[in-house]
C-alpha cells in the first residue's frame, strides 16, 4: 500500500526527519504520537508533498519515487493517492460545505461539476451534514467544518487519509463527533495515517502506534504493547506526562 523508507528532512540546520521508515498495509490505522517537534505533521506534510523532503524513497503500490530527484510528474501521480485533514478545516470561507468538497475534485481531479456535485453530497452524508450542503463555514461549528475537511478528503477516494492532530482545534464537546466519524471510517475500511493526542482513538482503533521523537521513531508496534509495555525509557516518560502517570501499566 504505503512504504516509505529513509526520509530525511532538514530546515536549514534543524534536522526535522531523521531516516524514517513506515511501512501501511491496506485497512491499516497507523497513529503517530509524540512531543511537539518530534516530525509527525512535517512527516504528513512529505507524504503529500506539501513539504518536500530532503532524500529518501516513496511506494505507492507499484509507483515508488526518490524524493531527491522526484518530477512534478511523479508528485502529481503520488498526491492524487492521498487525502489530508488539517488542523485548522482549510476550508473557504466564500464557499458553502458542498462547494469546498467539490471544488478540488472539479479543478484538480478534472471532473465534471455534475459527477463532482454527486460525489460530495455523497461524502457529506457520510459525515453526517446532509442538511449542511448549503452552508458556509461561518454557519458551521469546528466540529461540522472539520466533518467538512474529511468528507473533502474521503471524496478523493484516496489510498490513505493523512488526519494532522484533527481534533487539536476543536472545543472538548465537538472533539467526540469528529472522532466518532473517524471510528466509522476505520470500521469501513479507510487505511489512516493519524498525528493525534487522543490516546484513547489510538487505543481503541488502530492497529500500529508509533512513537517519534527528535525525527526518528522510537518506538513502534501494536497499541496494547505500546501502551500497556513500551520498552524504551523515551515512549514511558511521554506516556506518564500525558496521562498523569496512571492509565497506562508502565
Amino acid at each position: 500500500m504505503l512504504e516509505i523508507k529513509n526520509i530525511c528532512k532538514s530546515f536549514k540546520d534543524n534536522t526535522v526527519l531523521d531516516g524514517i521508515n513506515i511501512k501501511i498495509e491496506k485497512g491499516d490505522v497507523v497513529v503517530l504520537l509524540g512531543p511537539s517537534g518530534s516530525g509527525k505533521t512535517t512527516l504528513l506534510r512529505c507524504i503529500n508533498f506539501l513539504e518536500k523532503a530532503d532524500s529518501g524513497l516513496i511506494t505507492f503500490d507499484d509507483v515508488s519515487a526518490d524524493f531527491t530527484n522526484i518530477t512534478k510528474k511523479d508528485i502529481s501521480t503520488l498526491r492524487k493517492k492521498t487525502g489530508f485533514v488539517f488542523q485548522n478545516y482549510n476550508l473557504f470561507n466564500n464557499k458553502t460545505a458542498l462547494d469546498n468538497v467539490a471544488i478540488g475534485l472539479i479543478h484538480a481531479r478534472k471532473i465534471s461539476p455534475e459527477e463532482a456535485y454527486k460525489i460530495s453530497k455523497n461524502a457529506l452524508d457520510k459525515v453526517g451534514l446532509k442538511d449542511k450542503y448549503d452552508f458556509y463555514p461561518s454557519q458551521l461549528s469546528g466540529g461540522q467544518q472539520q466533518r467538512v475537511g474529511i468528507a473533502r478528503a474521503f471524496a478523493f477516494n484516496p489510498y490513505v487519509i493523512l488526519f494532522d492532530e484533527p481534533t487539536s482545534a476543536l472545543d472538548p464537546e465537538l472533539i467526540s463527533e469528529v472522532l466518532s466519524i473517524m471510528k466509522n471510517l476505520a470500521k469501513e475500511g479507510t487505511t489512516m495515517l493519524v498525528v493525534t493526542h487522543e490516546m484513547s482513538f489510538a487505543q481503541e482503533v488502530a492497529n500500529q502506534v508509533i512513537f517519534m521523537d527528535k525525527g526518528k521513531i522510537v518506538e513502534q508496534g501494536p497499541p496494547a504493547d505500546i501502551f500497556t509495555h513500551p520498552k524504551e525509557e523515551r515512549t514511558k516518560q511521554f506516556l506518564r506526562r500525558i496521562n498523569n502517570y496512571t492509565d497506562y501499566a508502565i
